[in-house]
Protein backbone atom coordinates (compact mmCIF):
# COMPACT_ATOMS: atom_id res chain seq x y z
CA UNK A 1 0.00 0.00 0.00
CA UNK A 2 1.02 3.47 -0.93
CA UNK A 3 1.32 5.94 1.92
CA UNK A 4 -0.47 9.05 2.30
CA UNK A 5 2.47 11.15 0.93
CA UNK A 6 4.02 13.20 4.82
CA UNK A 7 2.63 14.20 7.56
CA UNK A 8 1.64 17.26 6.80
CA UNK A 9 -1.08 15.93 4.67
CA UNK A 10 -3.12 14.94 6.92
CA UNK A 11 -6.53 15.32 6.61
CA UNK A 12 -7.63 15.97 10.07
CA UNK A 13 -5.09 18.62 11.53
CA UNK A 14 -5.74 22.54 12.31
CA UNK A 15 -4.29 23.62 8.96
CA UNK A 16 -6.28 20.93 6.78
CA UNK A 17 -9.77 21.95 8.55
CA UNK A 18 -8.75 25.69 8.17
CA UNK A 19 -7.93 25.23 4.33
CA UNK A 20 -8.06 21.68 2.85
CA UNK A 21 -7.40 22.56 -0.56
CA UNK A 22 -3.62 22.76 -0.63
CA UNK A 23 -3.92 19.41 1.02
CA UNK A 24 -5.91 18.10 -1.76
CA UNK A 25 -3.37 19.54 -4.19
CA UNK A 26 -0.61 17.64 -3.32
CA UNK A 27 -2.54 14.35 -2.79
CA UNK A 28 -3.52 14.75 -6.05
CA UNK A 29 -0.45 15.61 -7.51
CA UNK A 30 1.26 12.06 -5.98
CA UNK A 31 -1.50 9.68 -7.50
CA UNK A 32 -4.70 9.07 -7.80
CA UNK A 33 -4.73 6.97 -4.93
CA UNK A 34 -3.57 6.71 -1.45
CA UNK A 35 -3.61 4.56 1.84
CA UNK A 36 -4.37 6.54 4.74
CA UNK A 37 -4.08 5.19 8.56
CA UNK A 38 -5.57 8.52 9.60
CA UNK A 39 -9.31 7.86 8.77
CA UNK A 40 -11.55 4.81 10.54
CA UNK A 41 -8.51 2.45 10.77
CA UNK A 42 -7.13 2.65 7.91
CA UNK A 43 -9.34 3.76 3.73
CA UNK A 44 -7.84 4.43 0.50
CA UNK A 45 -8.33 7.63 -0.69
CA UNK A 46 -9.50 8.98 -4.24
CA UNK A 47 -8.24 12.05 -5.29
CA UNK A 48 -9.47 12.96 -9.28
CA UNK A 49 -13.01 13.89 -10.16
CA UNK A 50 -13.11 10.66 -12.75
CA UNK A 51 -12.53 8.03 -9.66
CA UNK A 52 -14.40 9.73 -7.53
CA UNK A 53 -17.81 9.93 -10.14
CA UNK A 54 -16.83 6.45 -10.61
CA UNK A 55 -16.92 5.53 -6.95
CA UNK A 56 -20.35 6.85 -6.45
CA UNK A 57 -21.99 4.51 -9.31
CA UNK A 58 -19.70 1.50 -9.51
CA UNK A 59 -21.52 -1.76 -8.16
CA UNK A 60 -18.39 -2.65 -6.85
CA UNK A 61 -18.64 -0.26 -3.64
CA UNK A 62 -21.16 -0.63 -1.37
CA UNK A 63 -22.88 2.12 0.96
CA UNK A 64 -22.84 -0.43 3.61
CA UNK A 65 -20.41 0.62 6.16
CA UNK A 66 -21.83 1.54 9.32
CA UNK A 67 -21.18 -1.48 11.45
CA UNK A 68 -17.42 -1.02 11.88
CA UNK A 69 -18.00 2.77 12.13
CA UNK A 70 -20.49 2.43 14.90
CA UNK A 71 -18.54 -0.14 16.66
CA UNK A 72 -15.03 1.24 15.72
CA UNK A 73 -13.51 -1.87 17.11
CA UNK A 74 -15.02 -1.76 20.45
CA UNK A 75 -16.07 -4.98 22.03
CA UNK A 76 -17.34 -4.02 25.71
CA UNK A 77 -19.38 -1.31 24.66
CA UNK A 78 -20.71 -3.64 21.41
CA UNK A 79 -23.98 -4.55 23.18
CA UNK A 80 -24.86 -1.13 24.52
CA UNK A 81 -24.41 0.54 20.98
CA UNK A 82 -26.58 -2.22 18.93
CA UNK A 83 -29.63 0.15 19.34
CA UNK A 84 -27.89 3.47 17.24
CA UNK A 85 -26.57 0.95 14.72
CA UNK A 86 -30.17 -0.40 14.40
CA UNK A 87 -31.36 2.58 13.27
CA UNK A 88 -28.30 4.90 11.61
CA UNK A 89 -28.26 1.57 9.20
CA UNK A 90 -30.94 1.55 7.93
CA UNK A 91 -31.42 5.17 6.51
CA UNK A 92 -31.16 5.66 3.08
CA UNK A 93 -27.69 7.16 2.95
CA UNK A 94 -26.34 3.67 4.27
CA UNK A 95 -28.43 1.07 1.80
CA UNK A 96 -27.60 -0.74 -1.62
CA UNK A 97 -30.08 -1.89 -3.92
CA UNK A 98 -33.31 -3.28 -3.68
CA UNK A 99 -33.39 -1.54 -0.16
CA UNK A 100 -32.69 1.86 -1.74
CA UNK A 101 -34.15 1.76 -4.67
CA UNK A 102 -37.76 0.97 -2.76
CA UNK A 103 -36.99 3.47 -0.23
CA UNK A 104 -35.88 6.39 -2.49
CA UNK A 105 -39.18 5.58 -4.73
CA UNK A 106 -41.26 6.30 -1.50
CA UNK A 107 -39.61 9.80 -0.84
CA UNK A 108 -38.85 10.59 -4.29
CA UNK A 109 -42.36 11.86 -4.42
CA UNK A 110 -41.88 14.84 -1.96
CA UNK A 111 -39.33 16.40 -3.93
CA UNK A 112 -41.31 16.36 -6.94
CA UNK A 113 -41.05 19.77 -8.96
CA UNK A 114 -44.51 20.82 -8.15
CA UNK A 115 -43.97 19.89 -4.21
CA UNK A 116 -41.25 21.92 -4.28
CA UNK A 117 -42.86 24.97 -6.62
CA UNK A 118 -45.49 24.74 -3.41
CA UNK A 119 -43.13 25.23 -1.08
CA UNK A 120 -41.54 28.20 -2.50
CA UNK A 121 -43.89 30.85 -1.45
CA UNK A 122 -43.23 29.97 2.11
CA UNK A 123 -39.30 29.86 1.46
CA UNK A 124 -40.03 33.44 0.27
CA UNK A 125 -41.27 34.97 3.57
CA UNK A 126 -38.82 32.79 6.03
CA UNK A 127 -36.21 34.60 4.37
CA UNK A 128 -38.41 38.03 3.98
CA UNK A 129 -39.03 37.64 7.72
CA UNK A 130 -35.46 36.68 8.91
CA UNK A 131 -33.86 39.65 6.79
CA UNK A 132 -36.82 41.66 8.38
CA UNK A 133 -35.50 41.00 12.00
CA UNK A 134 -32.27 42.54 10.76
CA UNK A 135 -33.18 46.03 9.50
CA UNK A 136 -31.26 48.83 11.15
CA UNK A 137 -28.46 46.06 12.09
CA UNK A 138 -25.15 47.47 10.69
CA UNK A 139 -23.14 44.41 11.78
CA UNK A 140 -24.42 40.82 12.25
CA UNK A 141 -23.68 36.68 12.37
CA UNK A 142 -25.25 35.64 8.93
CA UNK A 143 -24.37 31.87 10.30
CA UNK A 144 -26.83 32.42 13.13
CA UNK A 145 -29.20 35.13 11.89
CA UNK A 146 -29.84 33.15 8.03
CA UNK A 147 -27.56 30.53 7.67
CA UNK A 148 -29.21 28.07 10.53
CA UNK A 149 -32.52 29.18 9.95
CA UNK A 150 -33.95 29.28 7.12
CA UNK A 151 -32.95 25.55 6.14
CA UNK A 152 -34.24 24.27 9.59
CA UNK A 153 -37.52 25.84 9.01
CA UNK A 154 -37.46 24.89 5.23
CA UNK A 155 -37.15 20.80 6.14
CA UNK A 156 -39.38 21.06 8.94
CA UNK A 157 -42.37 22.46 7.05
CA UNK A 158 -41.83 20.06 4.21
CA UNK A 159 -41.51 17.24 6.97
CA UNK A 160 -44.46 18.48 8.74
CA UNK A 161 -43.25 19.52 12.03
CA UNK A 162 -44.95 22.90 11.92
CA UNK A 163 -43.60 26.14 10.87
CA UNK A 164 -40.41 25.82 13.48
CA UNK A 165 -38.62 22.34 14.56
CA UNK A 166 -37.58 22.22 18.40
CA UNK A 167 -34.48 23.46 19.25
CA UNK A 168 -33.32 19.79 20.60
CA UNK A 169 -33.72 18.81 16.97
CA UNK A 170 -30.98 20.66 15.73
CA UNK A 171 -29.00 20.35 18.76
CA UNK A 172 -28.99 16.18 18.02
CA UNK A 173 -28.69 16.93 14.15
CA UNK A 174 -25.53 18.48 15.51
CA UNK A 175 -24.30 15.81 17.19
CA UNK A 176 -24.78 12.66 14.52
CA UNK A 177 -22.96 15.54 12.27
CA UNK A 178 -19.46 15.59 15.15
CA UNK A 179 -19.78 12.00 14.96
CA UNK A 180 -20.24 11.04 11.11
CA UNK A 181 -17.22 14.20 10.55
CA UNK A 182 -14.99 12.27 13.07
CA UNK A 183 -11.82 10.04 11.52
CA UNK A 184 -11.47 8.15 14.89
CA UNK A 185 -14.69 8.54 16.50
CA UNK A 186 -14.43 8.20 20.40
CA UNK A 187 -16.57 6.16 22.68
CA UNK A 188 -18.00 9.24 23.94
CA UNK A 189 -18.46 10.71 20.83
CA UNK A 190 -19.95 7.51 19.30
CA UNK A 191 -22.51 7.38 22.74
CA UNK A 192 -23.35 10.96 23.04
CA UNK A 193 -24.41 10.36 18.71
CA UNK A 194 -26.46 7.60 20.15
CA UNK A 195 -28.41 9.65 22.73
CA UNK A 196 -28.95 11.98 20.33
CA UNK A 197 -30.63 9.62 17.54
CA UNK A 198 -32.72 7.92 19.85
CA UNK A 199 -34.29 10.94 21.33
CA UNK A 200 -35.14 12.37 18.08
CA UNK A 201 -36.44 9.04 16.71
CA UNK A 202 -39.03 8.84 19.85
CA UNK A 203 -39.75 12.47 19.10
CA UNK A 204 -40.31 11.12 16.19
CA UNK A 205 -42.49 8.18 16.87
CA UNK A 206 -44.64 10.28 19.04
CA UNK A 207 -45.26 12.59 16.17
CA UNK A 208 -46.08 9.68 14.37
CA UNK A 209 -48.45 8.37 16.53
CA UNK A 210 -50.23 11.78 16.50
CA UNK A 211 -50.18 11.73 12.71
CA UNK A 212 -51.63 8.18 12.51
CA UNK A 213 -54.85 9.41 14.55
CA UNK A 214 -55.63 12.63 12.25
CA UNK A 215 -56.43 13.81 8.92
CA UNK A 216 -53.69 12.67 6.37
CA UNK A 217 -51.65 15.48 5.16
CA UNK A 218 -49.44 15.69 1.29
CA UNK A 219 -46.08 16.37 3.51
CA UNK A 220 -43.06 13.86 4.01
CA UNK A 221 -44.19 12.44 7.01
CA UNK A 222 -48.11 11.94 5.35
CA UNK A 223 -46.15 10.32 2.56
CA UNK A 224 -43.82 7.89 4.60
CA UNK A 225 -47.07 6.90 6.86
CA UNK A 226 -48.94 5.95 3.11
CA UNK A 227 -45.96 4.30 2.16
CA UNK A 228 -45.60 2.05 5.44
CA UNK A 229 -49.82 1.73 4.80
CA UNK A 230 -49.27 0.03 1.37
CA UNK A 231 -46.47 -2.02 2.42
CA UNK A 232 -44.06 -0.29 0.93
CA UNK A 233 -41.63 1.17 4.05
CA UNK A 234 -41.08 -0.71 7.38
CA UNK A 235 -42.50 0.53 10.72
CA UNK A 236 -40.10 0.83 13.54
CA UNK A 237 -36.03 1.66 12.86
CA UNK A 238 -37.09 2.11 9.10
CA UNK A 239 -39.47 4.62 8.91
CA UNK A 240 -38.02 6.04 11.67
CA UNK A 241 -34.37 6.01 9.93
CA UNK A 242 -35.62 8.39 6.92
CA UNK A 243 -37.40 10.59 9.58
CA UNK A 244 -34.05 11.34 11.26
CA UNK A 245 -31.79 11.30 7.77
CA UNK A 246 -34.54 13.88 6.29
CA UNK A 247 -34.40 16.36 8.73
CA UNK A 248 -30.32 15.84 9.44
CA UNK A 249 -29.49 16.18 5.78
CA UNK A 250 -32.13 18.73 5.26
CA UNK A 251 -30.34 20.97 6.75
CA UNK A 252 -27.19 20.60 7.43
CA UNK A 253 -25.82 21.10 3.76
CA UNK A 254 -27.77 23.83 2.36
CA UNK A 255 -26.94 25.83 5.67
CA UNK A 256 -23.42 25.14 4.68
CA UNK A 257 -24.03 26.31 1.18
CA UNK A 258 -25.65 29.40 2.35
CA UNK A 259 -22.03 30.21 5.17
CA UNK A 260 -19.95 28.73 2.29
CA UNK A 261 -21.51 30.97 -0.36
CA UNK A 262 -21.62 34.22 0.68
CA UNK A 263 -18.00 33.82 2.78
CA UNK A 264 -16.54 33.05 -0.97
CA UNK A 265 -18.60 35.90 -2.76
CA UNK A 266 -17.63 38.52 -0.44
CA UNK A 267 -14.05 37.26 -0.34
CA UNK A 268 -13.74 38.00 -3.74
CA UNK A 269 -15.59 41.25 -4.18
CA UNK A 270 -15.52 41.25 -8.01
CA UNK A 271 -17.70 37.83 -7.99
CA UNK A 272 -20.28 39.71 -5.85
CA UNK A 273 -20.30 43.00 -7.72
CA UNK A 274 -21.11 40.88 -11.02
CA UNK A 275 -23.79 38.93 -9.32
CA UNK A 276 -25.58 42.65 -8.64
CA UNK A 277 -25.04 43.73 -12.15
CA UNK A 278 -26.35 40.64 -13.50
CA UNK A 279 -28.75 38.64 -11.13
CA UNK A 280 -29.53 36.34 -13.73
CA UNK A 281 -26.00 34.51 -13.26
CA UNK A 282 -27.49 33.68 -9.98
CA UNK A 283 -28.16 29.46 -11.06
CA UNK A 284 -25.09 28.95 -12.74
CA UNK A 285 -23.24 30.96 -9.65
CA UNK A 286 -24.35 28.45 -7.19
CA UNK A 287 -23.35 25.71 -9.01
CA UNK A 288 -19.84 27.13 -8.93
CA UNK A 289 -19.81 27.84 -5.57
CA UNK A 290 -21.08 24.36 -4.56
CA UNK A 291 -17.54 23.20 -6.35
CA UNK A 292 -15.23 25.72 -5.10
CA UNK A 293 -16.01 25.22 -1.24
CA UNK A 294 -18.43 22.02 -1.47
CA UNK A 295 -20.01 21.62 2.10
CA UNK A 296 -19.40 17.81 1.78
CA UNK A 297 -15.77 17.41 1.23
CA UNK A 298 -15.72 13.40 1.43
CA UNK A 299 -18.13 10.17 1.51
CA UNK A 300 -17.42 6.53 1.69
CA UNK A 301 -18.17 3.33 0.66
CA UNK A 302 -17.09 -0.12 1.55
CA UNK A 303 -15.51 -2.62 -0.90
CA UNK A 304 -17.85 -5.39 -2.30
CA UNK A 305 -15.45 -7.52 -4.08
CA UNK A 306 -11.89 -7.92 -4.78
CA UNK A 307 -10.24 -5.50 -7.60
CA UNK A 308 -7.68 -3.17 -8.78
CA UNK A 309 -7.14 0.34 -8.89
CA UNK A 310 -4.36 1.99 -10.10
CA UNK A 311 -2.36 -0.88 -9.76
CA UNK A 312 -3.28 -0.95 -5.61
CA UNK A 313 -5.10 -4.29 -4.77
CA UNK A 314 -8.50 -3.14 -2.92
CA UNK A 315 -9.49 -5.90 -0.90
CA UNK A 316 -13.33 -6.54 -0.08
CA UNK A 317 -14.58 -4.74 3.12
CA UNK A 318 -11.86 -2.31 2.79
CA UNK A 319 -13.02 1.36 3.30
CA UNK A 320 -12.58 4.07 0.34
CA UNK A 321 -13.19 7.87 1.00
CA UNK A 322 -14.02 9.93 -2.44
CA UNK A 323 -12.10 13.26 -1.86
CA UNK A 324 -15.20 15.10 -3.34
CA UNK A 325 -13.38 18.58 -2.27
CA UNK A 326 -10.35 17.14 -4.28
CA UNK A 327 -12.70 16.03 -7.32
CA UNK A 328 -13.81 19.58 -7.45
CA UNK A 329 -10.46 20.75 -7.71
CA UNK A 330 -9.18 18.51 -10.22
CA UNK A 331 -6.89 20.18 -12.88
CA UNK A 332 -8.00 17.74 -15.18
CA UNK A 333 -11.51 18.53 -14.99
CA UNK A 334 -11.70 22.21 -14.30
CA UNK A 335 -9.10 25.09 -15.75
CA UNK A 336 -7.98 27.00 -13.31
CA UNK A 337 -10.03 25.12 -10.97
CA UNK A 338 -8.56 27.10 -7.63
CA UNK A 339 -10.08 30.00 -9.29
CA UNK A 340 -14.02 31.12 -7.81
CA UNK A 341 -15.88 32.52 -11.07
CA UNK A 342 -19.54 32.53 -11.43
CA UNK A 343 -19.29 32.16 -14.91
CA UNK A 344 -18.13 29.20 -15.06
CA UNK A 345 -19.36 26.48 -18.08
CA UNK A 346 -17.29 23.35 -17.38
CA UNK A 347 -20.24 20.76 -16.28
CA UNK A 348 -21.18 19.46 -13.11
CA UNK A 349 -19.94 18.89 -9.55
CA UNK A 350 -20.22 16.32 -7.37
CA UNK A 351 -20.76 17.95 -4.34
CA UNK A 352 -24.40 16.45 -4.94
CA UNK A 353 -23.08 12.81 -4.98
CA UNK A 354 -23.58 11.05 -8.30
CA UNK A 355 -25.49 7.99 -9.36
CA UNK A 356 -27.62 5.80 -6.85
CA UNK A 357 -27.38 7.73 -3.93
CA UNK A 358 -26.97 11.21 -5.61
CA UNK A 359 -28.74 13.59 -2.83
CA UNK A 360 -32.23 13.59 -2.82
CA UNK A 361 -32.90 17.24 -1.50
CA UNK A 362 -30.64 18.41 -4.42
CA UNK A 363 -33.31 20.80 -6.32
CA UNK A 364 -34.59 22.17 -2.86
CA UNK A 365 -31.44 22.98 -1.73
CA UNK A 366 -30.68 24.87 -4.93
CA UNK A 367 -34.31 26.95 -4.98
CA UNK A 368 -33.26 27.71 -1.48
CA UNK A 369 -29.90 29.25 -1.62
CA UNK A 370 -31.32 30.50 -5.05
CA UNK A 371 -34.04 32.56 -3.13
CA UNK A 372 -31.64 33.62 -0.34
CA UNK A 373 -29.08 34.78 -2.08
CA UNK A 374 -31.48 36.99 -4.76
CA UNK A 375 -32.88 38.40 -1.41
CA UNK A 376 -29.28 39.46 -0.16
CA UNK A 377 -28.19 41.14 -3.48
CA UNK A 378 -31.24 42.77 -4.04
CA UNK A 379 -31.70 44.39 -0.23
CA UNK A 380 -28.23 44.41 1.28
CA UNK A 381 -25.96 44.89 -1.89
CA UNK A 382 -23.70 47.19 -0.15
CA UNK A 383 -22.88 43.68 2.19
CA UNK A 384 -19.15 43.07 3.33
CA UNK A 385 -17.42 40.87 5.86
CA UNK A 386 -17.05 42.50 8.83
CA UNK A 387 -13.08 41.60 9.80
CA UNK A 388 -11.57 40.26 6.57
CA UNK A 389 -8.04 40.57 8.03
CA UNK A 390 -9.56 38.12 10.87
CA UNK A 391 -9.18 34.35 9.61
CA UNK A 392 -12.64 32.30 9.01
CA UNK A 393 -13.82 30.00 11.69
CA UNK A 394 -14.42 26.82 10.14
CA UNK A 395 -16.06 24.15 12.36
CA UNK A 396 -13.65 21.45 13.35
CA UNK A 397 -15.53 18.87 11.16
CA UNK A 398 -13.38 17.53 7.70
CA UNK A 399 -16.63 16.04 6.00
CA UNK A 400 -18.85 18.96 6.38
CA UNK A 401 -17.36 21.97 5.77
CA UNK A 402 -19.14 25.20 7.56
CA UNK A 403 -18.69 28.05 9.01
CA UNK A 404 -19.46 28.49 12.86
CA UNK A 405 -19.61 32.23 12.80
CA UNK A 406 -19.65 34.31 9.64
CA UNK A 407 -19.77 38.01 11.15
CA UNK A 408 -20.34 40.48 8.16
CA UNK A 409 -21.70 44.39 7.91
CA UNK A 410 -23.67 46.21 5.39
CA UNK A 411 -21.14 49.03 4.56
CA UNK A 412 -23.53 51.85 4.15
CA UNK A 413 -27.14 51.68 6.10
CA UNK A 414 -28.43 54.18 2.99
CA UNK A 415 -30.44 52.32 0.51
CA UNK A 416 -30.35 49.09 2.19
CA UNK A 417 -33.57 47.30 3.35
CA UNK A 418 -35.13 48.57 0.40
Amino acid sequence: MSAVPAARHSLIDAAFLQDPYPTYRALRGAGPIHWSEELFGGAWLLTRHADVEALLRDSRYSARRTGGWVMNGQTAERAELCPFQRLFSRAMLFLDAPEHHRLRQVINAGFRPAALLALRPYIEQCVTDLLDRLAHTAEFDFMQAVAKPLPARVIAKLLGMGANPRSEFIAWSDDLADFIGAAQPTHELTRRAQISLLKMSACFETLLAERRRSEAKDDLIGLLLRAQRDGHIEAGAELLAQCAMLLFAGHETTRNLLGNGLHALLSHPTQWQRLLEDPGLLPQALRELLRYDSPVQYTGRRVAADHVLHGKLLRRGQLVIGLIGAANRDPARYGMPDRLDITRREGSHLSFGHGPHVCIGAALTMMEGEIAFRALLARLPTLQLANPQDAPQWLHNPVYRGLAKLPVRVSSMAGAHQ
